[in-house]
């Protein structure tokens, strides 16, 4: 009986693209989750700029409250001055209103200092939302690249299905039964080509009178070394 060797080799060639379209495929979800990552992780950035801007607007309003408490007690001091009935409490007052005036004092410059502060994370929020629209768009490509290539790959694949549909009744299923056992076990390789008297995918040496046979394709010889289906080229 004839080895149908011609269609076996297009059976795992076509195979072989299948297995590499399928692996393609099956990572797209990870490469849109991906994508989606950096997205969020752009998006974050700018999360990060605003809630500074929430702290430091909020620390600002502190100082500002503890201002006005301190002024309010300093109006109190000098009401009490008109009250007090000895140098020394007078003096006392005096002290109490000079420090609670440096205090004031204190506390406005670190409120300038926090609305400084202010403009630069009101510039690093400009610049991160500028970033992030430019991602947005960048990533947003990415995807409907990938959607396509998806696409155009299914197509693909469902077409490579339908030849191996037609061609797998015309292989003896005996033939096919060995490739599809073989195929398993080698992971998606199951015929090699002699090349030079060696098995290409192993490099093991075929004696003469093995090639004499293989050229007359009258049966299946497998590899010694590698247990695949065996074929010349020429």
């Amino acid at each position: 009986m004839d080895i149908e060797f011609e269609k076996l080799i297009n059976l795992q060639k076509l195979d072989k693209e299948i297995a590499d379209i399928s692996i393609f495929l099956d990572n797209i979800p990870s490469k849109i989750e991906e994508i989606n990552k950096k997205i969020e992780t752009s998006s974050q950035i700018i999360t990060l700029a605003k809630e500074k801007m929430a702290q430091n607007q909020k620390k600002r309003r502190d100082l500002e409250a503890e201002v006005k408490d301190i002024k309010e007690q300093i109006s109190k001091y000098n009401r009490q001055l008109n009250e007090v009935k000895t140098n020394r409490e007078y003096s006392s007052l005096l002290k109490e209103i000079e420090e609670a005036k440096q205090k004031v004092n204190d506390i406005e410059e670190e409120i300038i200092g926090e609305m400084l502060a202010a403009d630069e994370i009101e510039e690093e929020i400009k610049t991160a939302s500028q970033k992030h629209r430019e991602a947005e768009e960048k990533f947003s490509r990415e995807k409907d690249t990938l959607q396509q290539e998806k696409k155009k790959f299914e197509a693909k694949k469902d077409k490579l299905n339908k030849e191996k549909e037609k061609l797998v009744p015309k292989i003896p299923s005996d033939q096919v039964n060995l490739y599809l056992k073989i195929y398993k076990k080698n992971s998606g390789i199951a015929l090699s080509p002699v090349n030079e008297e060696f098995c290409s995918l192993c490099h093991m040496r075929i004696r003469p009178q093995v090639i004499n046979e293989l050229k007359g394709k009258e049966k299946i010889i497998l590899c010694e070394n590698c247990g695949r289906i065996l074929y010349c080229v020429n």
